[in-house]
């Protein structure tokens, strides 16, 4: 099947999904002909940064054999950049412009910086550069200097969650609001990495509709049994369950960081329902029917509190930090439920 991400990749300025203002900014440049002769694009993996600089491109009406695309991560030398110094000075093929995109620009090494600064400084009027990083502090403040810089932010889940279903629906499969979500979530924040796991699960699902245990079975991500268990054990204070949980996510080789996520998410639902009955439908489209009654059912007996939630929330916050991964859920565990190991 062909590559989801490479196949809805955005080819124009309208296709452009949660950068609205950037898209706002450099549209009104090219109306307006206040075109920079660099940009600096920054952003986390799979936001679109690479699909914009091509957008731009082709809006300022650059043919394909003017516009270059470099991965400095495999050109990062001097030389590479002297020979980027001297291809620039070459009159472009049948453009106004000849578009240089630069992606990862951060690898480049010191004296590559220096050289490709000269360039920045005194750029030919026919050449623009989009430099393309996900590392921004790597980049030296003399190069951010001389460019037109956008920050591209991560989508809220709810848009890639739409892009998602609106996607697998192009491609002829139907995803239960759950699976949908749970996708959405593995992507964290990145439309390529989202499609990428729509990708996967479509290739190995064995019919049309998809629910949100074959994603769970795909993906390797915690069984939603498995964080309603912990819940349900964790706001009854019963530690003993809720560290044989926290155990059998350890032993299944589950992320903790996903596992704590998840458990977050559910825990959020459920209180926003205990104190905030208009919450219900929003909540309802973007889980199982399964996970709903499970939402609904712990929202009726009230038994979690905001404690509670702030204490599984700090312990998501120092699992990246513990040398043991599941040892802040456990802390949590004890600490909520008042017994000792």
């Amino acid at each position: 099947m062909p590559v989801l991400y490479r196949t809805y990749r955005p080819n124009k300025w309208s296709e452009v999904v949660g950068q609205d203002e950037i898209v706002t900014v450099l549209k009104d440049a090219i109306s307006s002909q206040r075109i920079s002769h660099a940009y600096l694009f920054s952003g986390s993996r799979g936001t679109g940064k690479t699909t914009v600089a091509r957008i731009l491109a082709k809006s300022l009406g650059t043919a394909e054999e003017d516009v270059y695309e470099i991965d400095a991560a495999s050109n990062r030398g001097i030389d590479d950049i002297r020979e980027l110094r001297e291809h620039v000075s070459v009159s472009p093929f049948s453009s106004a412009y000849k578009v240089y995109i630069i992606d990862e620009v951060h690898m480049l090494s010191k004296d590559a910086w220096n050289a490709l600064l000269k360039t920045l400084e005194e750029p030919p009027k026919h050449v623009i550069f989009v430099l393309a990083t996900t590392e921004l502090d790597k980049v030296p403040d003399t190069i951010i200097s001389r460019c037109q810089t956008f920050t591209f932010k991560k989508p809220v889940r709810e848009v890639v969650r739409k892009q998602v279903m609106s996607i697998a629906k192009k491609e002829g499969y139907e995803l239960d609001p759950g699976a949908a979500d749970l996708i959405a979530l593995l992507g964290d924040g990145s439309f390529r990495d989202a499609l990428g796991m729509l990708e996967k699960v479509i290739s190995t699902s064995p019919d049309k509709k998809i629910s949100t245990e074959e994603v769970e079975n795909i993906t390797g991500a915690p069984r939603a049994g498995l964080v309603n268990s912990f819940i349900t054990a964790f706001t009854t204070k019963n530690s003993d369950e809720a560290l044989r949980c926290v155990s059998e996510a350890e032993k299944s080789g589950i992320s903790m960081t996903m596992f704590a996520t998840l458990i977050l998410e559910k825990m959020r639902f459920i209180l926003l329902l205990q104190h905030a009955a208009s919450s219900r439908e929003s909540i309802k489209e973007r889980v199982s029917p399964d996970d709903w009654e499970f939402i609904e059912a712990r929202a009726v007996k009230k038994l979690l509190t905001p404690v509670m939630l702030v204490s599984i929330l700090d312990a998501a916050e120092e699992i990246g930090r513990a040398c043991i991964e599941q040892l802040p859920l456990e802390m949590a565990v004890v600490e909520v439920c008042g017994n000792e190991i």
